[in-house]
């Protein structure tokens, strides 16, 4: 099965910040099979499964321990058999800009990434949303935990929406070069 993870925190404090970029786009992956993640039982995580046109079963996991501790959760979620797709806010990337990346081997700085390595140390694909770099003066973390302008939240929001195309693409079993090739190359405008 593929599990698929939107990082994010938790809590209204956090909602529409660059940080849930992640959650944000899996939330609309969701929506768009018409299904919603929920949290079981005081579970650590919300989730739902979601399945293709071709019936292939994926599970959409939201880490509920806050970005710096997302990896808490994959011992729950993942079997050694499944396959793992962590979609993350990425600075290094203006707002409007997404990639996919197959394998990865450094978090670049990413709280949330560092903590799903540790969990997952044979590796899982990326899928980056743009968040752009802070301005000068402005500390990362205050860049991450603020709500983007109006501009960008338009770029983030056209970005998302071409991240959910892309992942249904990979769950419908496209190739997944090929997919990581058309979705690389796109920009909001």
């Amino acid at each position: 099965m593929l599990v698929v993870f939107g990082l994010g925190n938790p809590g209204s404090k956090y909602e529409g910040t660059r940080h849930n970029a992640g959650v944000e786009t899996l939330e609309r992956l969701a929506a768009s099979y018409h299904a919603r993640l929920v949290r079981r039982c005081l579970s650590s995580y919300r989730t739902c499964v979601v399945e293709s046109s071709c019936g292939q079963k994926v599970r959409l996991v939201f880490p509920l321990t806050y970005m710096n501790d997302s990896g808490r959760v994959v011992p729950k979620v993942v079997s050694p058999s499944d396959s793992v797709l962590v979609i993350c806010d990425q600075m290094d990337l203006p707002a409007g800009r997404v990639r996919l990346r197959a394998t990865g081997t450094s978090s670049a700085g990413h709280n949330g990434l560092k903590s799903m390595m540790q969990a997952l140390p044979e590796g899982f694909a990326r899928l980056y949303v743009g968040v752009g770099r802070p301005a000068e003066g402005v500390s990362v973390v205050d860049h991450v935990l603020s709500r983007p302008s109006a501009h960008d939240r338009e770029l983030i929001d056209a970005a998302q929406a071409e991240a959910v195309e892309a992942v249904r693409r990979i769950i419908d079993g496209e190739d997944l070069q090929k997919v990581v090739q058309h979705l690389n190359s796109f920009k909001a405008e």
